[in-house]
């Protein structure tokens, strides 16, 4: 998501845009998350601080974080920065930061769409966020309340009837809900993205799909050894996730980057019932949401390394946890699906130059919000590239933070 949107904004302006992906668009991670773009997301998600949360993960049979320990390890570092940035003084400073690029996500994305011609895929009627537990189910109207006030975050607080009218399949372990209203659901994460990218190759870009073996400056511009022959430009954007930081390595940058893996799986619904919203549920940490493939259970996080063998033990956790608030029946997938999220120590993404190379460009380390956020990153690089003004300040996304 974010190297297409990047790509159809410099092409938008007239800029000969090569894309180059090791696969199709839209086949690896925006294919596989919930397909919701979070207007309500106003902050990142910060490394649990209060020992309840800690002692709840430590044993690793949580829902919505399960971790690998030569990952931990490995990136005890970045881990470490990661629990500081979270301190409330810290990720205050951040949050600030993170919502000024989230307040325009929907307006962004719906550019792409009209220019794409994919309505069809969008809902614009939000999803629910339900509660098992009315404690926390106060705790969730607060925080939105509060979203609301300070970021127009539009929602409705939903009581057990007012959820079970919205919802009527769920089971009465559903006793609420916050319901964002300005939030969008896609039925179809990865053919947005694949829509994104016709509508880049319309205004006259090019795609190539190949393997990167390496990047290196070349005059005043750029050269990319690929699996099958070489690429030259006047400037490089690396857009490439969680692969972006090994590709540095040469290069001389140490990003702060690790990454939180996530796994899906398609079921049909039980004969007769059917899912009206996406709905996350809070108190266990798993999305369900209608999806063209069928409902798509998504997990939390894994804290892993990116090419570790998969594991079933966090989607089994979550689908036993799911079929008690809705009657999925059989799975249709034959193979769960894994998917690797980048993630930066201090939550935000990078966006902009890289100040040691000239016209190389960094746009990369999104969290969970790529999907969301991929528009709106190819708008403010676009401008930063061309030289304009953006008016979301973006010292806070500087590579050079670090």
């Amino acid at each position: 998501m974010v190297g297409v949107s990047i790509a159809w904004h410099l092409a938008r302006r007239g800029y000969q845009v090569t894309l180059v992906d090791r696969r199709k668009p839209g086949q690896e991670t925006s294919f596989g998350n919930a397909g919701l773009i979070q207007r309500e997301a106003i902050e990142p998600h910060p490394f649990p601080r209060s020992w309840f949360d800690i002692l709840r993960i430590l044993p690793n049979r949580a829902i919505d974080v399960q971790y690998r320990l030569t990952a931990m390890v490995c990136e005890a570092p970045i881990l470490w920065r990661y629990w500081r940035e979270s301190s409330p003084q810290a990720f205050e400073r951040i949050a600030r930061a993170y919502a000024s690029l989230i307040v325009h996500c929907t307006d962004d994305h719906q550019a792409l769409i009209a220019a794409s011609g994919a309505d069809a895929l969008i809902n614009r009627e939000g999803w629910l966020q339900v509660y098992r537990n009315l404690d926390t189910l106060g705790a969730g109207i607060a925080t939105a309340d509060g979203a609301h006030r300070s970021h127009g975050v539009e929602f409705e607080a939903c009581d057990r009837q007012q959820l079970h009218e919205l919802e009527p399949a769920l089971s009465n372990d559903a006793v609420g809900a916050v319901w964002w209203k300005n939030a969008w659901s896609v039925s179809d994460p990865g053919g947005l993205v694949d829509a994104y990218a016709r509508s880049f190759l319309a205004e006259g870009g090019t795609f190539v799909e190949s393997d990167v073996l390496s990047m290196a400056p070349s005059g005043s511009g750029w050269t990319l050894r690929l699996r099958n022959g070489t690429l030259t430009g006047e400037a490089l954007v690396l857009a490439a996730g969680p692969w972006s930081i090994p590709m540095l390595k040469n290069l001389g940058y140490a990003i702060p980057m690790f990454v939180q893996r996530g796994y899906h799986m398609h079921y049909e619904p039980a004969p007769g019932v059917k899912l009206n919203f996406p709905i996350f549920d809070h108190d266990r940490g798993y999305t369900l949401s209608p999806k063209r493939m069928g409902i798509r259970l998504t997990t939390g996080a894994e804290l892993a390394r990116a090419d570790d063998p998969s594991c079933m033990r966090q989607l089994l956790a979550a689908e036993r946890a799911a079929r008690e608030i809705f009657p999925l029946a059989k799975r249709k997938d034959d193979l769960v699906w894994r998917g690797a999220r980048p993630c930066i120590a201090d939550m935000n993404p990078v966006i902009g130059p890289a100040l040691r190379h000239k016209n190389l460009w960094f746009a990369f380390g999104h969290g969970h919000q790529g999907f969301t956020l991929g528009p709106t990153t190819g708008r403010l690089l676009a401008a930063m590239l061309a030289g304009e003004p953006t008016q979301t300040d973006m010292a806070p996304f500087r590579a050079d933070r670090f």
